[in-house]
């Protein structure tokens, strides 16, 4: 176990070295990565119609210098956030897979969440990552739990080919064919094709997953009804400005407000309701209510929690 356990020392010891970014480090990396990719997009265009010839040197190599620039900007925003891909690793170990590949598939996602992230909803990048590192590391677990009916020796070539396969579905935004996939593992075509026959072989929603046969195949499904990262996020960062504009509140304002409005996900009381609780008129009840809103109008609050609100 020591033996195991000194790369994993290692490694954590390697990335918290590497500081945290607050909202406002967040937003200008995520700014660098879209120039980044804005001029990639640009480059790439003027060269398919020919015009990049026509481009003047030194807008060539303000282009260049731009890709580059975005291209660091997701390395700096990638390992600030590799703490969170261990927190949510170890989650999920004792099913089946090893903690250093678990945080290597955790890493995987934390790339796909630094290219699709959208600093203009507002939520917080860690928010909007953990859905994609949550789907990177239970969707190779899935694939390891398709390995429990197949030959011992085929196993590590399985787990292999599916390491860089993923790898190089993120890096190339497509799924690779079978001749990159030989040229990546070093494997022949007609070898990926086997190893990629036999990893499909059906399983049942039911068959155990991990060592203790505590999950089963289905819990790691993907649901296509299920809500997506940028609604979570976005859900999240509203209860959290919901959260923030209360705290001005006394505690009896806060409580009538909740009441009133249902926040805890409960049905909405009549003012009638409200003041037998609180031992109160109806009518207090509503001056409470009135003043309050008051509060909750202030331009500041106002704006924070309408740019939710107009986001659909």
């Amino acid at each position: 176990m020591s033996a195991n356990a000194d790369p994993v020392r290692m490694y954590l010891r390697e990335i918290g070295q590497v500081p945290l970014l607050n909202a406002q480090e967040e937003v200008a990396l995520a700014m660098r990565i879209e120039a980044g990719v804005f001029a990639e997009e640009r480059s790439a265009d003027l060269n398919a119609s020919g015009e990049i010839n026509a481009l003047e040197p030194a807008d060539k190599a303000q282009l260049r210098r731009t890709i580059r620039d975005g291209e660091r900007a997701k390395r700096e925003l990638t390992q600030a956030n590799l703490r969170l891909v261990v927190s949510i690793a170890k989650r999920y170990l004792g099913r089946g897979m090893h903690i250093l590949d678990l945080i290597q598939e955790g890493n995987l996602g934390l790339m796909r969440a630094v290219e699709k992230f959208d600093y203009t909803k507002g939520f917080k990048f860690s928010t909007y990552a953990t859905w994609w590192i949550r789907q990177s590391v239970t969707r190779a677990i899935a694939d390891q739990a398709r390995t429990i009916r197949i030959p011992v020796h085929m196993v590590e070539s399985i787990n292999k080919v599916h390491r860089h396969q993923r790898a190089l579905s993120q890096e190339l935004e497509r799924e690779p064919t079978i001749e990159e996939l030989a040229k990546k593992t070093e494997l022949k075509p007609n070898q990926i094709r086997e190893i990629l026959r036999i990893s499909m072989d059906p399983l049942s929603l039911d068959s155990p997953v991990g060592d203790e046969a505590d999950s089963h195949m289905a819990d790691f499904i993907e649901d296509k009804r299920a809500v997506m990262p940028a609604d979570v996020a976005t859900a999240n960062s509203l209860s959290e400005q919901i959260m923030t504009a209360l705290d001005d509140l006394s505690d009896r304002e806060k409580e009538v407000v909740r009441l009133r409005f249902g926040l805890d996900g409960d049905q909405p009381q009549t003012l009638e309701e409200v003041g037998k609780q609180f031992g109160v008129t109806r009518e207090r009840i509503r001056q409470i209510e009135a003043k309050t809103l008051a509060k909750l109008r202030h331009p500041q609050r106002r704006q924070q929690l309408e740019d939710y609100l107009r986001a659909d």
